[in-house]
């Protein structure tokens, strides 16, 4: 017995260490029954435990008990706290949900509901409880952690569901008629810098990038405005990033860059063009620059174009949003947008597994704020309404824009025909052109505004203000002086009763439109700051104001 009693010795080392406790002490059961009378005595000093514990897993093994994973068996151990404390789960549920239950003045109403918070609430009011049994707890009660989710969309419009629907039916029959189809946006706008970037990317542990402390922006700091088109057909996109606003005018060149980079190659036999865009921002249904711009490219790429825009608060149903600028943001998560070449990279480097590529440039453009664009000219758009929700829905004929109407007397029209210039601000000497050749510059400007009417920038002045509108002469008259003699605004606006902001509006756009023309301003030979000054060289007298009849 003493050689088998060895013998155990050695087995139970090394086999018992790898056993829970109903297992060894099965083991040590079945080998004290082997032995036979006697056996647990032996068996019990060569584990070195117990005879009761040998005696119970011999008889275990005797009452023909069925294998099973537990250690214990049932009914022991601790009861769990829920049973113990019947009140505990409803305690808990009440600071999670004090709207739906409890106290609504529940102390936790305003804070993070942390396990270890609700955990120490719980101790406070007598339970004993840590923040683990906290998180099982909430779980057998169906809660997880969950994020806010952007679903509700404020005032829905009653026809919502049906524009929907309408937006649909037109997707549809456009891609069945091999036309193409886009999605179009601007992304939220970014500062390049070492900016931090939500996202986490891989690097080496406790050296991650070095970003700034804060996100306050600097006072001369650029913007980038990515501003998408998504082709749904082609699943392709295009961005444009811009230095400058977001603006009708960066919207419709965006589009213009595509239609000639990619969309006329891959649309060789295309007619028509279908443009879903949201009810807002550059390209929202109510701004006037951005039907006027589109009616531009329309006439140039000679495609008809049909918009419609989703109601306002559900541009997320845009298929730009999920398709394309999710994607981007996926992909520059954690990487700080230190420049405009950081970001046109990061933008063109998106792709996925369903086949999605961009192609993304830096559109380094001026595109000003601002800009209006008179009645008269929106009248003349070849512009068509549908039948259902017009605002929403319209198409742009590739046609010029309509004749001009009769101008407008000078009561009511933004040029009028009467000139307000004094007659010898005319003077050769003071235009530095012979009268011949100033109606000839007059007749170029005037062919020129009927070729492209005005987009008309700025405030309109109230009553009272010197707000009588110039004429086309006068505008020009007053660029050329201005230019000529570098003379100061006030002069200018005293001489022909207007404000000061309408003279430095006509300079500002007389002169775009002379640049255009081709036409240099020849320089004077001095520098002129009052009318007085003005006058001698023109050989003129000035009359005192006090001095002069009234009308």
């Amino acid at each position: 017995m003493a050689g088998i009693e060895a013998a155990l010795v050695e087995k139970f080392a090394r086999l018992l260490p790898h056993l829970d406790e109903r297992r060894r002490r099965l083991v040590l059961g079945a080998d004290a029954r082997a032995l036979g009378h006697g056996g647990i005595r032996v068996v019990a000093r060569a584990a070195g435990v117990s005879e009761d514990t040998v005696s119970r897993g011999a008889a275990e093994l005797d009452a023909g008990m069925s294998p099973s994973v537990g250690v214990r068996r049932p009914g022991a151990g601790r009861k769990r706290l829920r049973e113990h404390d019947p009140g505990l789960v409803a305690a808990l549920l009440a600071l999670v949900e004090p709207g739906k239950r409890g106290d609504p003045e529940s102390p936790l109403q305003w804070t993070t509901k942390s396990t270890r918070k609700l955990a120490a609430e719980l101790s406070a009011q007598g339970y004993r409880i840590g923040a683990d049994t906290v998180a099982a707890l909430l779980k057998e009660e169906g809660f997880s952690l969950q994020a806010t989710s952007r679903t509700t969309e404020g005032a829905r419009h009653p026809d919502r569901d049906a524009q929907f629907r309408y937006i649909n039916d037109k997707v549809c029959e456009f891609t069945q008629a091999g036309e193409p189809v886009i999605s179009v946006d601007t992304k939220k706008k970014e500062v390049p810098g070492d900016y931090a970037v939500a996202g986490r990317e891989w690097h080496h542990a406790g050296q991650p990038v070095q970003v700034r402390a804060h996100d306050f922006q600097e006072k001369a700091a650029q913007k980038a405005v990515p501003y998408g088109i998504h082709d749904l057909a082609a699943d392709a996109g295009w961005v444009s990033v811009g230095c400058d606003g977001d603006t009708a005018a960066f919207a419709v060149a965006t589009l213009r860059r595509w239609w000639e980079a990619e969309g006329r190659a891959r649309y060789p036999d295309a007619t028509r063009l279908l443009i879903t865009a949201d009810a807002g921002g550059a390209n929202g249904y109510r701004v006037r620059a951005w039907k006027k711009e589109l009616a531009d490219f329309t006439y140039a790429a000679g495609l008809e174009v049909t918009v419609c825009h989703f109601p306002a608060g559900t541009s997320k149903w845009n298929k730009i949003e999920h398709r394309l600028f999710s994607r981007i943001s996926t992909n520059w998560r954690g990487r700080p947008l230190t420049s405009h070449e950081v970001v046109v990279n990061t933008i063109g480097a998106t792709t996925t597994r369903t086949g999605l590529t961009v192609r993304a440039e830096l559109d380094p453009g001026a595109h000003p704020t601002g800009t209006t664009v008179p009645d008269h000219v929106m009248d003349r758009l070849p512009l068509e309404p549908h039948e259902w929700h017009g605002t929403w829905n319209y198409s742009i004929r590739p046609e010029p824009l309509g004749p001009e109407p009769p101008r407008p007397s000078p009561e009511f029209g933004r040029f009028p025909a009467g000139d307000k210039a004094p007659a010898w601000l005319l003077h050769p000497s003071l235009t530095g052109m012979e009268p011949a050749a100033w109606q000839t510059l007059l007749g170029r400007y005037r062919d020129y505004l009927d070729e492209h009417p005005p987009i008309i920038p700025g405030k309109k002045t109230g009553p009272g203000t010197g707000s009588h509108y110039l004429s086309i002469a006068d505008r020009l008259l007053v660029c050329v002086l201005k230019t000529r003699w570098s003379l100061p605004q006030p002069p200018l606006a005293s001489l022909l009763s207007v404000s000061k902001a309408m003279i430095g509006a006509a300079v500002r756009d007389v002169g775009r439109d002379l640049a255009a023309l081709g036409h240099t301003v020849p320089t004077g030979a001095i520098t002129v700051t009052t009318a007085e000054q003005l006058a001698a060289i023109a050989g003129h007298t000035l009359v005192p104001e006090s001095t002069k009849i009234p009308k």
